[in-house]
């Protein structure tokens, strides 16, 4: 009977060949697990930037947990929906508005102050984008107490006070306070608003222009000023 060889041509039995080592399947990626208080900013984060983007009514749970890489259970959790997450964002955003704002009136000369808020306003828009557009964007959320005109007001009332003084003793009526107030404000607001979007000229340049408007408007007041198509009657 002819002998066997193995592959090395030795005399004896063919070794059969090893068997193949089974194929180690992959390790499961562990996720890492955020702390609670990490995962929450993460998320305000988002639907800020998301909000700030879309608006309220377009950005949807989906959509947040999508960009944040959680289920959608893990935003119920923390904000309970859609709303929650909102009004937490809108929350913040005001308060950082307003704190920036009053931080910012630090001067005793009624000019400097209209400087001061006009640049403090349009400082926050050129830092903080994001979060004005969610201040001014309209939502059915939206209460008196939680959006960008509330934050206006508030300013109003503290430079309601300083014209209120001004006006006492220059003379004018300082019942008219308020409505100057609401006046400057808003023009300051409204300006704030349209440079968002087209960013020229330098805030600096917008603020002295918007002051330039102000004061030397406020310089020249008349005590009982009428309009001049009722003086031709």
């Amino acid at each position: 009977m002819p002998e066997v060889t193995d592959g090395n041509g030795v005399g004896g039995r063919r070794t059969p060949p090893p068997t193949p080592a089974p194929a180690s399947k992959p390790k499961p990626t562990s996720r890492v697990r955020m702390p609670a208080a990490q995962r929450r900013e993460q998320l305000i984060a988002t639907g800020r930037q998301l909000f700030a983007e879309r608006g309220f009514d377009a950005t949807s749970i989906e959509e947040v947990a999508a960009r944040a890489k959680v289920s959608k259970p893990v935003v119920y959790e923390h904000f309970g929906g859609k709303e929650g997450l909102y009004a937490v964002v809108v929350d913040r955003e005001v308060r950082a508005l307003l704190d920036r704002i009053t931080t910012a009136l630090t001067a005793g000369h009624p000019r400097e102050l209209l400087e001061q808020a006009a640049l403090a306003l349009l400082g926050y828009i050129e830092e903080e984008t994001s979060g004005f557009r969610v201040l001014v964007r309209e939502s059915p959320l939206m209460s008196g107490t939680a959006n960008f005109s509330s934050v206006m007001n508030d300013v109003a009332h503290q430079v309601e006070h300083i014209l209120g003084a001004e006006f006492k003793s220059r003379g004018y009526d300082p019942k008219l306070a308020e409505l100057y107030s609401q006046a400057l404000v808003g023009m300051v607001a409204l300006t704030g608003r349209w440079w968002l979007e087209v960013r020229k000229p330098r805030k600096e340049t917008v603020a002295a222009h918007l002051v330039n408007l102000a004061w030397n408007g406020l310089s020249h007041l008349e005590a009982k000023p009428t309009l001049i198509t009722a003086r031709r009657r």
